[in-house]
């Protein structure tokens, strides 16, 4: 496929139009339909494209019209399973589903079963693998700069849900819960750096301060704000998320630290923007023998747009178009989608029950 890529937006809301911004800044790529059910939205989406684009309130109505390459589907979580169907039901088009793929694991494997025989690229939006430091880390990690790997450790201290429509995001079951909705990108970058099968996982959370001042139709949100969750995988590794949701007073937003017999390497990317947050991506190569750290500030001169994920979002739509033109599947793949969603499902319902859960019991 050579000519321009013609993109449809299935779901207007926040990240939909953070898509919109990314194909806005890609040459040979451009926005020309934009379904969502809220007229609202739907003229939010047709204000920051660039050029004209058709409007539909019904997405199917966007898939019948002949009028788009690929989709990419941000509708709320709990819709995905649904709509992932219908647009897998149109042979030849080409797809981005935001993360996570699912709220459930059933629902996971049902569009698993719709992709399959699917003659188009179906990729999944868990673009933190491509945010700047933390490509790099995984390039260190991978070229052996901390030998045998045993110990990660991934924090995330940032500041409370967004607002989204409808506030469907308040409850876990629309999101799949924090550990799902939020998680599901640190246990792909979890899967793709230790590069083994997780095999169980141990947790301590809860929903510390965030919305419980908030109510809708009487009932009072009741999505967590705070975890320890520690992953063993099969090679050996542990794994740790330390998350905090009411952590907006950060110099960096996420940390990950990876540990071996040779040596560490670190990644921090920025946290909130306020006064003291550092804008910087950093990656730091600590080698034992030498005891030395080297300190690198990380950029992917390919970005023209940050958006809300440091370029990361944009970096994953030039690798899908290239896998578009290159005829080859998706990098991020259902199985990919699949798994970091059972892993989130797996961190919940150990802390709801208080005992370590084995991920065969959830696959």
């Amino acid at each position: 496929m050579t000519e321009e890529i013609r993109y449809g937006i299935i779901g207007a809301g926040i990240m939909g139009i953070e898509h919109v911004q990314n194909v806005n800044n890609i040459d040979d790529a451009v926005i020309t339909a934009i379904a969502d059910p809220i007229e609202g939205m739907r003229a939010w989406g047709a204000a920051e494209a660039n050029g004209e684009v058709e409007l539909f309130e019904d997405y199917r109505d966007l898939l019948a019209s002949n009028l788009v390459d690929a989709v990419v589907v941000a509708t709320p979580n709990m819709t995905h399973a649904d709509v992932m169907e219908d647009v897998l039901s149109v042979d030849g088009l080409h797809v981005m589903v935001e993360k996570p793929l699912a709220t459930t694991v059933a629902d996971c494997r049902r569009i698993m079963a719709a992709a399959e025989g699917h003659d188009g690229v179906v990729w999944v939006g868990l673009e933190y693998r491509y945010m700047p430091a933390a490509a790099r880390l995984i390039a260190e990690v991978k070229a052996g700069a901390v030998g045998t790997l045993r110990h990660l450790a991934i924090r995330e201290h940032r500041f409370p849900f967004l607002p989204k429509v409808g506030d469907w995001n308040r409850f876990n079951r629309n999101t799949g819960g924090t550990l799902v909705e939020k998680c599901c990108h640190f246990f792909d970058l979890m899967n793709v750096i230790v590069d083994s099968d997780p095999v169980r996982v141990m947790g301590s959370g809860g929903q510390d301060f965030n919305h419980l001042d908030e109510e809708y139709d009487g009932e009072v949100p009741d999505i967590m704000d705070a975890a320890f969750v520690i992953f063993e995988y099969a090679d050996g590794t542990r794994a740790l998320l330390d998350l905090s949701m009411y952590a907006e007073a950060s110099k960096h937003q996420e940390e990950i630290s990876v540990l071996g017999n040779a040596g560490k390497v670190e990644a921090l990317t920025p946290g909130a923007v306020h006064r003291g947050a550092d804008p910087r991506q950093i990656v730091r190569v600590g080698n034992r023998e030498k005891s030395v750290v080297e300190e690198y500030e990380v950029t992917d001169e390919r970005i023209r747009t940050q958006g809300g994920h440091h370029g990361s979002s944009y970096i994953e739509h030039l690798e899908f178009i290239a896998a578009i033109r290159a005829g080859l599947p998706a990098t991020v793949t259902l199985a990919d989608g699949l798994l970091s969603v059972a892993m989130g499902v797996a961190a919940q319902m150990a802390i709801a029950e208080g005992r370590i859960v084995e991920m065969a019991e959830v696959l």
